[in-house]
């Protein structure tokens, strides 16, 4: 019996929703109002930042396995801001508090800059009803 290999591992996943919050970074910065469209960029950011918090103790796992336990927390530790920016990014999406968002966005980037997307990318255009679906998540 061979393995079962799994192409969507939580770091491809990662690596994905990285590229998309540049992506998105970029197009936010390119607006002058807050459109529906500027809202669901910035919730894309807040469920994007969550989902990559929720994935990193699923990334330390195998580490774990081979008492790496030096090299996880120091994993933890680099990712550990994802969690508090997700928090304090959908608190001011959902509030409309487009100064907090405006003031989180750069801590954001400056957090991605060594992140290259090309423009031919094939990420489309990942933030088409964020702002519903962080709001239904708000309710749960």
């Amino acid at each position: 019996m061979s393995r079962v290999i799994n192409p969507d591992s939580v770091g491809k996943e990662r690596t994905r929703l990285t590229k998309g919050i540049v992506l998105c970074i970029r197009e936010l910065a390119k607006q002058n109002a807050v459109t529906s469209e500027a809202k669901d960029m910035a919730a894309y950011i807040a469920l994007a930042l969550q989902s990559i918090a929720e994935g990193i103790d699923v990334s330390v796992v195998a580490w774990e396995k081979r008492d790496y336990w030096v090299k996880a927390d120091k994993f933890r530790m680099e990712w550990m801001w994802a969690g508090h920016s997700a928090e304090k990014m959908k608190t001011a999406v959902l509030t409309d508090d487009w100064m907090s968002v405006a003031a989180l966005i750069p801590q954001i980037a400056g957090r991605f800059s060594k992140v290259e997307v090309s423009n031919n990318h094939r990420l489309g255009t990942p933030w088409v009803g964020a702002y519903t679906l962080l709001a239904f998540h708000r309710k749960l």
